[in-house]
Formats: C-alpha cells, structure tokens, sequence
C-alpha cells in the first residue's frame, strides 16, 4: 500500500446536563421507560410553540470557554428541514448561520509534542428521537427529542487516528470537568463522526471524503478511522474512485460499511426559525458563567505537582473526578500531599472498587483524612496496618487515633524498646554488619527486614531506620 496523506476532520455530538429540554418543559433523562418524558412540543403536535431554556445558554458559553472559542454576541436559530420518522416536525431546531461558539481550539499532547487541533464551530440545536430496529419494524422513542445539544465541528487539521483519538479524551475531559456534559459515550451523550480523506501530496486538491456516522466510543474512533484509510488507499492504488459516502463502524467486522452514497449535496433549505427570537448574550452572561467553572484537569495537575505529588499520581488522580475534587478540599492545608495520594490511589481506592462506593459515600471527612495522613507520615501508622484497618476508617466516625487503639494497632516508638530489639538483630547477624561495613548496600535493607520481622511490623519504620544506621556506625 503506497502511503498516503490523511486528512480528518471530527464532528462531535454532546449531551447538555441540564433538568429540562431545550424547548420544552420535559425532563432531560436516560434510561427511562421509553415515551415517558415527552410532551405535545417533544412530539412536534401543531401549533405548539418552543420556549427556549436559558441553562442551555450558560452551558453552551462555558463549553465555548474552555474550548477556547470567540463566542457570538447575537445570534438565531435556523429550521434544518428534513423528512425522516425520527423527526416528527419534520424539520430540526439548531444554528446553522450563527453558531454560538468559533474559532476555538484544543491542545492535545502526543507524546510530549504539543498540537492545536482546531474547532471550526459550536452551535446548539436539539436532540432527535431514538430509532431502534428490530428485524422490518422500526421503533421510536421520543424520550430523547428536544434533549439539547451542542455540536463542536473540527477544521479538517487531524492528521491520524491516534490525534484524533486524544482530542476526543481532551474534549471528553474539558467538558466533564466544567460540568457541561456527563460524556457518557455507552450512554449516547457524547457521539462522534469522523471526516476522512486521503491525498499523496501535501499541495495535492483534497481527495474524496467519507463520512463515518455514530461511532460509539474514543477507541472505535481510532479503528474506524485506520480501516477507512486503508479502504481507500486500496482503491486509489488500484486506480479506482469513490463517490462521497457516509458509513458506519461495525463493531463485529471490525470494519465500516456503506450506509448511503451522497450523490447530491443535502438541500436542507435552512432558514431562521421563526417561532425564537434573536438570542444576545451580554458580557454579564458571560462573566457570571466563567466565574462557575471549576478547576480544569490541566491546572489541577499542575498545583498537584507544585505539591509535591508524583506526575504518574496527579495523571490517575485527574482520571477520577471524585477523589480529585476530594482531594481540592485539601489543598489549602499543609499535609504532606504525596502520601495523600498515595492513600487516596492505594487503600482507599481498593476499598472504594471493592465494596463499589465512591468516596463521598464513606464516613471519610476532611479531617479524619488529614489525621490519617499525618499518622502515615511520621510513621505511627505503617501501610500494612493500615490495610488491617482500612475498612473500619471508611465506615467509623471515630477517630484514627481511637481506630488504631481499638485495633491494637500501634507503632512501637519508644526509642529503648526499638534500640533492644536493633542490639539483638545486630549482634545475631555478625555477616551482614560486616557487608554493611564494607559497603554493601543491601545489607542493612536486610537488617532493617529482620527489625520488621521480629517486631510484627508494629516499629515505627524512620525512627528504627535511624536507629539502626546509629547502631551500625
């Protein structure tokens, strides 16, 4: 196969996290009995008027904030006509001429270089219902119709799936953190499609695009996208063309197939919608919006860093919103922050998987945590006891202190019991004190496993290390 240029560009779906739909009154929810959240306006009944939701506006500015879009100051929406049995009006509410949200960007990192994929466009429109086929018939459920939306279009700037596939994670993560979108791709939230073409030549005319409709998750993306490029180097090396198409990734081939050909250009015969006034949005709008984004995943890991976290920690810890927020609760305090997160991503994550809670759910405040992490850090409480105790911690309000007590777990740190213990050690492995003397490290990594082992683990770790470093000299 000769090689080829790709050029991609990506169209994504997002679901907004509001109560109500974008016209109507409805709730906006998933997984519902089907054709119960609907009313005469989801329905398309005539002479029914939409009345727009104005929490769609202020998440729309803040998703175009953190995409780092121009937002527009006025604008319309336009009437997308088209006759399909999952659009009862016949026509669908969106803004085709006046998008709230342009010329943005995301910065992906691939591998320690820097990119801007950048966005086109992002405007706002609503859901259709859902179609679901089963053999000859087609079922709708109109649960979905009205959900609100907010497409965000690329510039066809992607040059390869795996690009493609870290904008996706870096949008997915921008979005779920401002709290714009829950992103739940299995759920439909977050859609993709993805724009592919191929070329020889850099000064070459861009080549013929397919479209690949509905993939349903950021991994499928990236396959789809290769097949793709692969299908139509084969054709082009064969000298063969295609005619515009849109396709679909089958999960069980492992391929796309052919839904339709675009043999002419859609007519959608937009036009302003008439039933919605213009929209303006003011700079008081826009302030009052920025003000509630939270910290984005790029700052908290910097802060994270200037902790004096590890880098591979701050990374796991921005992959899981709730104990990152937890852990936010805390950086104003003066903890030693790499043994928070080791706790955070060590026992107590283990002990969230395990009994399937998130961390909220446990009787965990604030400042047991602080008191828990200042026990591991002077050393009165070692990991192995806590894993002993780790159950208890997360579903008793008492104390760390009390816990430990209870537990008879305790950290021997009386220095003449630790010293009696080290003489002993020392004077019954006569070999190893002479390693250590000659200058073998692992010795007294040795000795020191010894001190553990004859204590049950129950010294305090530093203090015996002193200890016995003291005694060997």
């Amino acid at each position: 196969m000769s090689n080829y240029i790709p050029t991609i560009g990506v169209e994504v779906h997002v679901e907004l996290k509001t109560k109500t739909k974008i016209f109507s009154n409805s709730i906006n929810g998933y997984g519902q009995m089907a054709n119960s959240l609907t009313n005469v306006i989801d329905l398309g009944y005539p002479g029914t008027l939409p009345t727009v939701n104005e929490e769609v506006f202020n998440l729309a500015i803040k998703a175009a904030t953190v995409l780092n879009c121009k937002i527009r100051r006025k604008m319309h929406f336009d009437r997308k006509n088209y006759f399909y049995p999952d659009n009862s009006k016949n026509y669908q509410i969106t803004q085709a001429r006046t998008p709230i949200g342009y010329d943005g960007y995301v910065e992906i990192d691939d591998d320690g270089v820097k990119k801007k994929i950048y966005i086109e466009e992002m405007h706002i429109e609503e859901d259709t219902c859902k179609s679901t086929h089963r053999q000859d018939k087609t079922l709708l459920d109109f649960n979905r119709a009205g959900v609100p939306l907010i497409e965000i279009v690329t510039k066809p700037c992607i040059s390869s799936a795996k690009e493609a596939k870290l904008y996706l994670e870096k949008l997915k993560e921008l979005l779920f953190y401002s709290d714009v979108s829950d992103c739940k791709m299995e759920e439909g939230s977050m859609r993709a499609d993805a724009n592919v073409s191929i070329r020889k030549n850099e000064s070459d005319p861009f080549n013929t695009k397919a479209e690949i409709k509905n993939i349903g998750s950021i991994s499928n993306v990236g396959l789809s996208i290769e097949k793709e490029i692969e299908r139509q180097a084969k054709l082009y090396d064969n000298g063969e063309t295609f005619l515009p198409q849109t396709r679909r990734y089958d999960d069980k081939l492992g391929d796309t197939v052919l839904m339709r050909v675009k043999e002419t250009g859609n007519d959608y015969r937009y036009f302003p919608e008439p039933d919605i006034p213009f929209v303006y949005v003011t700079d008081e709008m826009i302030e009052r919006v920025v003000k509630t984004i939270p910290m984005l995943p790029d700052e908290r890991k910097k802060v994270y860093i200037e902790k004096g976290i590890l880098e591979a920690n701050a990374f796991k810890l921005i992959q899981n919103r709730s104990l990152s927020d937890y852990m936010n609760e805390l950086l104003d305090t003066n903890i030693n922050f790499k043994v928070a997160s080791n706790i955070l991503l060590g026992e107590v994550s283990a002990y969230l998987n395990k009994t399937e809670k998130t961390i909220n759910d446990t009787t965990l405040t604030k400042e047991r945590f602080i008191e828990l992490v200042n026990k591991m850090d002077d050393g009165t409480l070692t990991s192995k006891n806590m894993k002993d105790i780790i159950d208890t911690i997360m579903e008793s309000t008492d104390s760390i202190e009390d816990i430990m007590k209870s537990s008879g777990v305790q950290n021997i740190t009386d220095d003449s019991m630790i010293k009696d213990v080290i003489n002993k050690i020392v004077e019954a492995n006569p070999e190893s004190v002479a390693d250590y003397k000659a200058g073998h490290d692992r010795a007294i990594k040795y000795l020191m496993g010894q001190v553990m082992k004859e204590t049950k683990g129950t010294l305090n770790p530093k203090m015996a290390m002193d200890i016995l470093i003291e005694t060997l000299k």
